[in-house]
């Protein structure tokens, strides 16, 4: 028996981080991106409803100008956002169908279950409703995204056998997170047999450019790989793992990841053991772990620049550079017409939404005291 997703390479592009130019994604640079990661054998792209423009920079890029077979396709139902009935949520189907263009999807994912999230696909029933859309041939592989506890994720897989994958965030600094439990998340998914795609690989940009304790023992092991690289490598070298999604912004990142995974091969012992080693470094620096999935502004009442807040106060965390970090707070916040931490009014639905479990609330005051 063939095992799911083995034709496929170890790297797909994630495309919830396009590039942009004055906001809007830059479609003629993600045509360059496409265009270089399927020459390179890459066939793997992973959209969704809930990331903005990208299904329709996914049939401007790669749909439009590419025959169907010769890639696979991502993207994803968020029935928490916005839904009050089955209808409503079937809509983001039919929508992903016509912004896409595409005929089926490849991989299709009910999208960040967890918590009070999973509530509405159960209500909705769209564990039917997928299955019925693949046995029309409109969706070729069925399974979710999932963040919340290894005991919730264990339910889930015992309830919903038909799933044929999960996707769940992995990455070095959240192995051991008490938080986030990579760790044992990825042990459930093995112990019911459950190929893995990995997001979150490089924890949203976070582990491509760690403090500097953490770079130090990375160059010192290897002084031409990126922190990035061995992020990635980390996560691929996981075993059951289908692909490893990078959020790639530019091509510059994109052509670093190919040649990397190009030749992919297992982690040494000395290589994991350099990973362990600074796993235990980063743990000892109190940073934010916003990924800047911004799912919270997605629910916030009053607009506020969560994960822009978060990025400046990490930034000013790791190199104290008040300044600096005041002028990124400005740019990612006011900048993009959010209102600043200071406007936060303590409804507290953004830390529902928030797939890190951060103390959403609290951190913003930290911003607050930091930057006004």
């Amino acid at each position: 028996m063939a095992y799911l997703g083995e034709d496929i390479k170890k790297l797909g592009f994630g495309m919830m981080r396009l590039p942009q130019n004055k906001m809007v994604i830059d479609i003629e640079q993600t045509k360059c991106m496409v265009d270089y990661f399927l020459s390179a054998g890459f066939t793997y792209f992973d959209t969704a409803w809930a990331y903005m423009g990208s299904e329709d920079a996914i049939r401007q890029a790669l749909v439009e100008r590419y025959p169907r077979e010769k890639y696979q396709l991502a993207t994803k139902l968020a029935a928490w956002i916005n839904c009050k009935t089955r209808e409503d949520a079937i809509a983001q189907f039919e929508m992903s169908l016509a912004r896409t263009g595409a005929t089926y999807f490849d991989f299709y994912l009910l999208h960040n279950l967890g918590e009070a999230r999973t509530k509405f696909f159960d209500d909705f029933d769209l564990w039917s409703f997928v299955q019925q859309k693949k046995k029309e041939g409109v969706i070729k592989h069925v399974g979710f995204s999932f963040h919340s506890t290894p005991e919730e994720l264990e339910e889930l897989l015992i309830n919903h056998p038909e799933m044929e994958f999960v996707q769940l965030q992995i990455n070095y600094g959240d192995w051991e997170n008490p938080a986030v439990q990579s760790r044992r998340c990825y042990e459930v998914a093995r112990a019911h047999s459950m190929p893995v795609i990995v997001m979150e690989p490089v924890k949203g940009g976070m582990l491509a450019t760690p403090p500097a304790s953490v770079e130090k023992l990375f160059k010192d092991a290897e002084p031409n790989s990126s922190c990035a690289s061995w992020a990635i490598r980390f996560a691929a070298n996981l075993d059951g793992v289908i692909t490893v999604l990078s959020g790639m912004s530019n091509i510059e990142q994109l052509k670093e990841n190919v040649e990397l995974m190009k030749h992919f091969t297992k982690l040494s012992p000395q290589e994991q053991e350099t990973i362990e080693k600074a796993r235990g470094a980063l743990e000892s620096v109190p940073l934010v772990p916003c990924t800047t999935c911004d799912y919270c502004a997605k629910v916030c009442p009053s607009n506020i620049g969560i994960s822009g807040s978060f990025t400046a106060l990490n930034e000013l965390i790791l190199y104290s550079n008040k300044a600096m970090a005041k002028r990124q707070e400005s740019w990612l916040v006011d900048g993009h017409g959010k209102k600043p931490a200071t406007g936060c009014i303590k409804c507290g639905a953004c830390e529902d939404a928030c797939p890190q479990h951060i103390q959403i609330r609290n951190e913003l005051d930290r911003v607050a005291a930091s930057f006004y």
